[in-house]
């Protein structure tokens, strides 16, 4: 067999519900867990080499990744969009391309494998569920402060990745200014100014203070089945009834 992987007939089986076992066969480091399919992946910076990781692939969509760039990350449950910045990718934003998987050998982008079928096809369910309702769903800019400095960074919600991001920074107590996922910043960074932070790209009013064009409360776009937080969770018991 060929240096991917050896799996075990049962796990085979049970894989078979999300792909197919020749989709698998050739990727490094397959494997089956209880309603997900993980497999090593990796994104490679000019400047720090590979960061490797495991991405562990959902059937309502999600994609979650656990860093292993170095034995001591603690990183895990990324998105690819945020592992993406995490390992230091000069062109950032393109993480279908920059995050890799092994496939017979090679470094193959995610964008040319089948694992991203189900973030595929969740994202054509939202974008038809959008259309039926004559809407597109909105979500007007966030900021997260720093515990540090204080000083809000602000973040885009204008897509699953960034909601993932702003969704991430707000369960973290101990978020700070080095933390921010778009740029590499540190406290003493100025913040935006006030005249411009009441821009928060509400589609009704540049200067909404909060409407329902741009204030969500709760949708497929910004929250996850695989967060234990109490807000998703409640979402995704909701939706399930």
């Amino acid at each position: 067999m060929s240096s991917s992987v050896v799996m075990e007939e049962e796990e085979i089986q049970c894989g078979s519900t999300l792909f197919e076992q020749e989709e698998l066969q050739e990727m490094s480091g397959v494997n089956v867990g209880g309603g997900y399919v993980e497999v090593m992946c990796g994104c490679t910076s000019h400047r720090y080499g590979d960061a490797v990781a495991r991405l562990r692939v959902f059937p309502n969509g999600d994609l979650e990744i656990t860093c292993e760039c170095t034995p001591g990350c603690d990183q895990d449950k990324l998105t690819p969009a945020a592992f993406e910045k995490h390992s230091g990718r000069e062109t950032a934003r393109k993480w279908k391309n920059n995050v890799w998987v092994i496939v017979g050998g090679e470094k193959v982008p995610l964008s040319k494998t089948v694992l991203l079928k189900y973030y595929n096809e969740a994202s054509k369910k939202l974008n038809r569920s959008n259309k039926s309702q004559g809407t597109k769903v909105f979500h007007r800019d966030e900021f997260v402060g720093c515990i540090e400095c204080g000083k809000e960074r602000r973040f885009r919600l204008r897509s699953r990745d960034e909601c993932r991001l702003h969704h991430n920074a707000m369960a973290d107590p101990n978020w700070k200014c080095s933390d921010f996922p778009y740029d590499k910043i540190t406290c003493e960074a100025e913040e935006e100014r006030g005249s411009r932070k009441v821009y928060k790209g509400c589609a009704r009013s540049p200067t909404c203070k909060g409407c329902t064009s741009c204030v969500c409360f709760g949708c497929e776009l910004c929250r996850f089945s695989d967060c234990s937080c109490q807000t998703c969770v409640d979402f995704t018991s909701n939706v399930k009834a």
